[in-house]
């Protein structure tokens, strides 16, 4: 029979929430000793060891191998064990944000695949957009010959250079400044931007025209034409940048073909 006020290891293993194995490992390891043999050589042990059991199993859920829990444990000071809850605080600090970081990105992407789902892709309109948080990528230079795919990599190494810590994976977009697109030269866009929240520059609030079109990356030549027809016909003129988006891009959509090409253009009443 066990003493009064001690645990059967089966006991310890429900309120510690950690398996018998792993009990019976720890204390071969001299991690967590019974306190006491039964009659039956039963292991017991103290209800103090619920809480030093529970710092093992959160620590190794912090990714701290076993073997230097058992190092830190045995030799443990007030000091070390200080030191050691400091670090981990910190490892939960950088896993934290890194999680922020990526639902942040993962509700940004969530949130584009629905609004495109949610559009009348064979319509153009003019409508009001409000202001949008970006991050703009500096002017592009093609005059030595540079292609659109050593354009999207120097952007790449832009945001990389400038925050080592940014997520990269949100969507790579493209504007076109007015003068460009009021003499129908849209092959590469001047500047590449990302869309992402708690950027620091913004596209700016306005009236934009707005078409869709189906294709791959770079097939705008007919959506550019058809818009510009549109201003025409209904009296608009062009009086800012173009911003050209895939909404529905290779993260959603398996044939390239198939992508959800979006221009922008702002416009005004004549």
């Amino acid at each position: 029979m066990k003493n009064e006020g001690l645990l059967s290891i089966g006991e310890l293993a429900k309120f510690a929430r950690v398996t018998r194995t792993a009990l019976l490992h720890y204390d071969h390891l001299g991690l967590v000793s019974s306190v006491e043999r039964g009659d039956n050589n039963y292991r017991y042990y103290s209800y103090h060891q619920i809480a030093s059991t529970n710092l093992i199993m959160t620590l190794r859920d912090l990714g701290l191998p076993l073997k230097d829990i058992v190092g830190v444990l045995k030799y443990r000071t007030p000091e070390s064990i200080i030191a050691l809850f400091t670090e981990q605080s910190k490892r939960i600090d950088r896993n934290v944000e890194k999680m922020m970081s990526s639902q942040k990105l993962l509700l940004t992407l969530k949130s584009i695949i629905e609004e495109a789902l949610a559009v009348d892709e064979h319509k153009m309109e003019v409508h009001w957009a409000e202001e949008e948080s970006i991050l703009l990528g500096p002017q592009i230079d093609y005059s030595m010959g540079k292609s659109i795919e050593e354009a999207t990599l120097d952007f790449y190494k832009y945001c990389n250079d400038r925050d080592r810590s940014m997520d990269l994976n949100y969507p790579v977009w493209g504007v076109y400044s007015e003068a460009r697109i009021k003499r129908h030269d849209w092959v590469g866009p001047d500047r590449f931007y990302f869309k992402m929240p708690d950027a620091p520059d913004r596209k700016p609030e306005g009236l934009y025209l707005t078409g869709y079109a189906r294709g791959n990356y770079g097939h705008t030549d007919g959506l550019y034409s058809r818009l510009m027809t549109y201003i025409e016909d209904h009296n608009l003129e062009i009086c800012g940048p173009a911003y050209e988006t895939y909404p529905l891009n290779e993260i959603s959509i398996a044939d390239p073909d198939n992508y959800l090409i979006r221009i922008s253009i702002t416009v005004k009443q004549a």
